[in-house]
């Protein structure tokens, strides 16, 4: 037990370093995005704080694997530098029994990533989609204002004579749409309506007696439409594109509603894959945080430099062939090129393998450098 509170300090406080600072990193990579929101969009504090919040659980999910390889790597870097495992192997302990308190570290990163994964991720991306439609809901409501020219939404203009915040109506009403590539809209009408479609996540402008003069955009031609009623949809992408097209929709779904989708697409389909795929993620996200944690022993032990930093690049570059192999594996999975059950496993089938491979060498005293043995046993071979 004394070895195994020993082992638990050398990896505990690594982990939890490595895990803020990661966080901090990815979550940095985003602060443009949400920077913008806050500048041009004018969304208020509190919004992005909560915006932040949504994002910590997909944040987690993709850290969680290389943050564990990483602690348990500068930790048993550290005993081997110290010669301290080879200390711990003439009193007898071998490889095998220093084990179990990286197991124990491996089943809660295991369980943790389940969490995250089963529930923190669908619920973090659904409401990070609430929130931007409440911030397009109050744009709405807040952003057209009386006799005034003002660009609410993105290329879409307003310029109205009177707007009853209450009653969602307008009056006197003169939009420019130049949303579409091809062609500018212009809209005349005497009255419009706000309506919030909370299921389309959309915002619905409903004009009344009114006129469109649509331009086409190289001014070769052009049409008007008179109508008694128009509807304008503007949705999240038309809000805020660079957030809202980041989100997948699959992300948002619990697992019974993944299910019940896998029902209402035909097999083999793009919709099907995307599906399944990101489903069966669920459950092979959190064997690969396991044997990320159990691979750093081999890889550490084996290490003889003092410097933290060859450590923290040996991992980042385990986990980059790892991410390869899972982003290689997901877009093959999604065209159908190989079926998603079969590619969600590859890259976690790859951990396994290396896992045994590099602790069998390194339980009895090879190296994890298969070059050199191949080298070795070449000379070898020759002199004799």
């Amino acid at each position: 037990m004394t070895l195994y509170k020993y082992l638990l300090n050398e990896i505990w406080p690594t982990f939890f370093v490595s895990f803020f600072v990661s966080i901090f990193i990815i979550l940095a990579a985003d602060m443009l995005s949400i920077t913008e929101l806050m500048v041009n969009h004018g969304v208020a504090l509190w919004h992005v704080l909560c915006m932040v919040v949504y994002l910590l659980p997909d944040i987690i999910s993709f850290a969680l694997p290389a943050v564990s390889l990483i602690a348990v790597v500068i930790a048993f870097l550290r005993l081997s530098s110290d010669s301290e495992i080879i200390a711990l192997k003439s009193c007898g302990i071998s490889l095998y029994q220093m084990m179990p308190p990286v197991i124990a570290v491996s089943l809660a990163g295991f369980l943790f990533a389940s969490v995250t994964g089963f529930i923190g991720v669908p619920w973090g991306n659904r409401s990070f989609k609430d929130l931007l439609f409440q911030i397009a809901q109050s744009k709405a409501d807040l952003g057209i204002k009386e006799r005034i020219f003002c660009e609410p939404f993105n290329n879409v203009i307003f310029y109205v004579n009177s707007f009853s915040s209450r009653e969602k109506i307008m009056k006197d009403v003169f939009v420019v749409d130049r949303r579409d590539i091809t062609s500018t809209n212009t809209i005349v009408a005497k009255e419009a309506g706000v309506f919030h479609d909370s299921e389309k996540q959309s915002i619905i402008l409903r004009f009344v007696n009114g006129t469109i003069l649509v331009v086409e955009k190289d001014l070769k031609s052009a049409r008007t439409i008179r109508f008694s009623s128009y509807d304008l949809n503007i949705g999240l992408k038309d809000i805020m594109t660079s957030i809202a097209s980041r989100q997948q929709k699959p992300n948002e779904m619990s697992l019974s509603a993944l299910k019940e989708q896998l029902k209402k697409h035909p097999e083999g389909s793009v919709r099907y894959n995307k599906v399944l795929l990101e489903m069966l993620e669920r459950f092979s996200l959190p064997f690969a945080v396991f044997l990320m944690a159990v691979i750093g022993v081999p890889l550490g032990a084996q290490i003889k430099t003092r410097e933290r930093t060859a450590g923290i690049g040996l991992s980042l570059g385990v986990f980059a062939v790892y991410y390869m192999f899972l982003a290689g594996t997901r877009n093959l999975s999604s065209a159908g090129i190989i079926s998603p059950g079969i590619g969600v496993w590859i890259p976690v089938l790859f951990l396994l393998i290396s896992f045994a491979f590099l602790f069998w060498r390194v339980a009895n005293e090879r190296s994890i450098n298969i070059l050199s043995d191949i080298l070795f046993k070449l000379k070898t071979a020759g002199r004799t």
